[in-house]
């Protein structure tokens, strides 16, 4: 599977180059999983987590976030997926889950999870399913 990032965008896994204080905008203020996350909690986050940062080539700017929470040795966790609202539409989100997918899959990674609400196709694309028995899972905390 290819990435198909489109021309003039860049994605990045160096965590100096994130806007911690923009993301934190992002899923604080627009993100239904993470609305009102303290900037504390969301630093927290970040520095404990593989970080990818989505950037427009030519002016730098971030344009999208994701994390994973990961062992890289035998599972991870695919977390705060966010592309910003103006840049939406144009397969950013797509090319941005291909990317993690592809920066994950030399570890081996025996499964990689998420969840979402309202995103199921865009994760369909890049090979992500329905789980074959939910019922072997359960969580502790929210649901």
């Amino acid at each position: 599977m290819e990435t198909n990032l489109p021309d003039g965008y860049e994605i990045s896994t160096d965590a100096e180059r994130l806007d911690v204080a923009l993301i934190h905008r992002w899923l604080s203020e627009d993100a239904y999983w993470a609305l009102g996350r303290a900037r504390e909690k969301q630093d927290a986050a970040i520095a404990g987590s593989l970080n990818f940062g989505l950037y427009d080539s030519a002016s730098g700017a971030q344009l999208g976030y994701a994390r994973v929470v990961t062992d890289r040795a035998t599972f991870a966790w695919l977390c705060d997926v966010y592309i910003a609202p103006a840049a939406r539409g144009k397969g950013l989100g797509t090319a941005l889950v291909a990317t993690v997918r592809d920066h994950l899959t030399p570890y081996g990674l025996r499964r990689v999870l998420l969840a979402t609400a309202d995103a199921h196709e865009v994760y369909a694309r890049v090979g992500y399913a329905p789980m074959a028995k939910p019922e072997k899972w359960m969580v502790f905390g929210e649901q």
